[in-house]
């Protein structure tokens, strides 16, 4: 039975479900199948999978225990058992190895592919190793300072935006503070004030008392229609200098129209002038009710413009004319003169070097005071060249007629050689033209030597471009103001 029942036909019994009785074997062993034989390799009698599970089980299971075998079988199943632990052993590991292996091969296969492509481009440059060594070097380089800057860049965003945001909780509170020592400070000056009122209304009519008096007398002629204003003398005026003096005149005129101003001389360094000077204004006795004579004391000023001490104003209906006026008034605080607009003219400057000539051309003139009783004036350009306060040679434009903006473009030419040329000046005046009396000036300008402002950019622009045509802009100035300055000049 021992032949019959091998441990080896009961090794390789297939077990459906649960295990079955085996059926009693013929004495003839058949041959086993190649199927059989498979499943009776020795390396599969140790473990037994039934079909369908996934548990491996010992192959002792349902099997007959080794005790019944022959010693025989013992010693040939025990010879034989390690052989196929060790095959089976084997073969699972040579798996999992090859698996692994060919993985990891395929890898080392593209990387040496790769390399070797990458080799073979290099050797195909027509470069030293050493330059294409430099060159990789180089770029690595600029790709990590690149990354730096963007690093730095973008540490630098965020730090701005949080100083951003402590600048503006700062600027709020800033304010805030600000505001508050606003508010402390208005109530401190409002407290100042309040204590310094009573006694800065006091000092006020003492400092009105403190600006002198005037003498002047009033007459008229009624056979030549003539108003005659006499300025005599002027007493206990205050100093307007440093040195504790001032340079007194008068200035006379009739409102509404202010078309005539007259001017007394300037007296130096004096506080009570005298002056004994008479001036004239034609005027019908019908329209003189309607007018205010009007006496301005200013101190003279030789680089600014002229102080007001004071003035008085006198309304022409209310002094008797049937005798001659004669009397002293106190000054008053002169309300301050708003600047005249004379208007403006442009002119157009060109100097030869090599020739010595000068040319000036009176293009246009825009803006220009009103002159005569209709609104309008009859306006024309005086142009005069001077050295150290002599006029060289004069020269004037044609008149326009009942015009304030007349149009000229008339040229006049003057011969200056190229040493004097930086000690010359040219004075430009507008004037009204008069049939009857004296042509009034509307405003003067001048250009050269001791020139300021857009005068001397003009002239330095002439100087700088030769043979070159330079028109400019200029507004015009009170008459007075520019003498004043070419005077000082030829001190």
């Amino acid at each position: 039975m021992d032949d019959v029942a091998s441990p080896e036909l009961r090794g390789c019994f297939k077990v459906q479900g649960k295990h079955q009785k085996r059926p009693t074997p013929s004495f003839k062993k058949p041959a086993p199948t190649t199927k059989e034989q498979n499943l009776c390799e020795p390396h599969f009698l140790g473990l037994y999978r039934g079909p369908g599970e996934d548990s491996v089980l010992p192959a002792s299971v349902g099997l007959p225990s080794i005790a019944t075998m022959s010693e025989s079988r013992r010693e040939a199943l025990a010879a034989a058992a390690p052989v196929p632990t060790t095959a089976s052993s084997s073969t699972a590991g040579s798996n999992t190895t090859n698996v692994a292996g060919t993985g990891n091969g395929e890898k080392d296969e593209a990387f040496s592919k790769l390399k070797d492509k990458f080799m073979n481009e290099l050797t195909k440059i027509p470069l030293p190793s050493w330059a294409i060594v430099s060159i990789a070097f180089v770029a690595i380089i600029l790709v990590l300072a690149c990354c730096f800057c963007i690093c730095k860049k973008w540490i630098f965003k965020k730090k701005n935006k949080k100083k951003g945001k402590d600048k503006g909780k700062n600027a709020i509170n800033m304010k805030d503070v600000m505001d508050g020592a606003k508010t402390e400070a208005l109530k401190d000056e409002e407290d100042a004030e309040t204590g310094l009122t009573e006694t800065e209304k006091e000092a006020e009519p003492k400092e009105d008392q403190k600006l002198g008096k005037l003498q002047y007398s009033l007459d008229y002629n009624f056979t030549e229609n003539t108003l005659i204003v006499g300025i005599i003398q002027a007493a206990e005026l205050p100093a307007m200098d440093m040195g504790g003096t001032s340079d007194p005149y008068v200035k006379v005129y009739l409102l509404p129209d202010k078309k005539k101003k007259f001017e007394t001389k300037v007296h130096r360094k004096t506080l009570n002038p005298t002056f004994n000077e008479q001036f004239t204004f034609k005027v019908p006795y019908v329209e003189l009710g309607g007018k205010t004579l009007v006496m301005t004391v200013y101190d003279f000023d030789r680089f600014s413009k002229h102080d007001a001490i004071g003035d008085i104003k006198v309304p022409m209906n209310k002094v008797d004319f049937s005798h001659i006026t004669e009397e002293w008034r106190d000054l008053q605080s002169a309300e301050k003169e708003e600047q005249e607009k004379l208007g403006d003219i442009c002119f157009s400057l060109r100097y030869v070097p090599t020739a010595g000539k000068l040319t000036v051309v009176i293009l246009e003139a825009k803006n220009l005071k009103k002159m005569d009783v209709g609104g309008l004036s009859d306006p024309y350009v005086k142009i005069h060249l001077m050295q150290n306060g002599k006029r060289l040679k004069k020269k004037k434009t044609t008149i326009k007629k009942n015009t304030l903006n007349p149009y000229y473009n008339e040229s006049f030419s003057f011969e200056v050689p190229f040493e004097q040329i930086q000690k010359v000046q040219v004075v430009i005046t507008v004037l009204d033209y008069d049939k009857i009396g004296k042509n009034d000036a509307i405003g003067k300008v001048f250009v050269g030597l001791n020139s300021t402002g857009t005068e001397l950019r003009h002239w330095s622009d002439m100087l700088a471009n030769p043979r070159r045509p330079i028109a400019q802009w200029h507004v015009l100035k009170p008459e007075e103001e520019v003498d004043a300055q070419l005077a000082a000049a030829k001190k």
